[in-house]
């Protein structure tokens, strides 16, 4: 959960890369213009609908006085449930929550947003897939491409706001392009952004489907030194079976060739993946093949979800795995997930690095490995540093 205020309205923001995005351009619309609290909720599990109740009780008290008005998936999804919050005074819908004139907001009083060493870009919304275990499409709708002018008009606006590395996200970015003109696929954005603007230094992509991944964005990803080496892929499970209640359309073997060619082509690529732990129906035979795919792809950025059933998905009428069950394997898969990172950041010891420096004194590496920076690196500068010792999951 993130929060940005510069004076006036605060917004509060939950869940993906995608709401960081768009609490971005909120808090760019709101400007000043009053007190006004916005919780950019999420809804994607019960977890992130508990959390988004919490972070409402939170901002009221925090802001007594303030109009404290919800949007994000929740605002959709969970409707009436916040509805019934005495601490919300208004909703504003999802779909609408980057026009203006949702917030009651004159042009005039827009406001740029805060400077950041790293910007999120929203290059798609919404999903026409139906994964049986996800309530997000109800929240977002179909899914929507931003044009190639679009982006690169967003693209420019936060290097010329002094923004070294562009994050590409979306909900379901590798669909970006099947409603333009001609159905362009992501390879053609990522090349013409890349083409645009040369003085930029570092291109990283959101979460990505596997099994959409164009030839010429897999090429992008083999070889230019521009795109960071970290594939970040929703998987979701390691069991072919799972996958198919899950209606996804990949396989293991999928997952395993699309990395095994691109290690091949760039060694030091770093694998991040999303996966669920107790999916309905799944025995402990299915639960080693998630626990092992964590091994054979060598996942270093694992987010683990334990499942929990949404209201109106498929997999919630589907026999459910006992909760103290799905607990386990959730913190099993974790655990695993830990060990193979742990063995990665070795790895890294006395090897140079390019580390994005942060706020917090800390910087990402090109793979994303999170890494001190000296004491003399200027905020939103590239630092080069060499790190000798592991310190939990950060590297100095």
């Amino acid at each position: 959960m993130g929060r940005l205020r510069v004076s006036g309205a605060q917004v509060i923001s939950l869940g993906c890369r995608l709401n960081i995005a768009e609490s971005e351009r909120i808090r760019a619309m709101l400007g000043t213009a009053g007190d006004t609290v916005v919780v950019n909720s999420c809804a994607v599990t019960n977890e992130a609908v508990r959390q988004t109740r919490q972070a409402i009780r939170r901002a009221r008290r925090a802001n007594p006085d303030a109009r404290l008005l919800v949007t994000g998936c929740a605002a959709e999804t969970e409707r009436a449930q916040l509805a019934q919050m005495r601490e919300v005074d208004g909703f504003v819908a999802n779909a609408a929550k980057l026009d203006p004139r949702a917030w009651n907001i004159a042009p005039s009083q827009n406001a740029a947003p805060p400077r950041r060493t790293r910007a999120f870009i929203a290059i798609q919304n919404g999903c026409d897939h139906a994964c049986t275990f996800c309530i997000i499409p109800q929240g977002r709708g179909a899914s929507r491409s931003q044009s190639i002018a679009a982006v690169c008009r967003e693209v420019e606006r936060h290097l010329e706001e002094g923004a070294k590395e562009i994050v590409l996200t979306g909900v379901d970015v590798t669909s970006w392009g099947h409603d333009l003109p001609g159905q362009p696929p992501l390879g053609n954005l990522v090349t013409a952004i890349l083409a645009r603007f040369p003085a930029l230094e570092r291109l990283r992509m959101s979460s990505l489907d596997g099994i959409e991944i164009d030839p010429l964005l897999f090429e992008l990803f083999a070889s230019e030194q521009r795109v960071m080496p970290h594939l970040h892929l929703s998987l979701q499970h390691g069991h072919d079976l799972i996958l198919k209640r899950m209606k996804r359309r990949h396989q293991r073997s999928d997952a395993m060739r699309l990395v095994h060619d691109l290690k091949a082509k760039r060694p030091d690529i770093a694998i991040g993946a999303d996966l669920i732990a107790g999916f309905p129906t799944e025995s402990d035979e299915h639960h080693a093949a998630n626990l092992s795919i964590v091994r054979d792809l060598e996942i270093v950025h694992g987010h683990i979800f334990p499942y929990s059933p949404r209201h109106d998905t498929p997999a919630a009428r589907m026999p459910q795995v006992p909760r103290e069950t799905v607990k386990a394997r959730a913190a099993e898969l974790r655990a695993v997930v830990g060990e193979v990172r742990h063995q990665w950041l070795g790895s890294l010891l006395g090897r140079p690095q390019a580390i994005l420096v942060e706020r917090d004194r800390t910087g990402h590496a090109e793979n994303f490995a999170r890494i001190g920076a000296p004491a003399e690196a200027e905020i939103g500068s590239i630092a080069y540093v060499t790190p000798s010792r592991i310190e939990d999951t950060l590297l100095i």
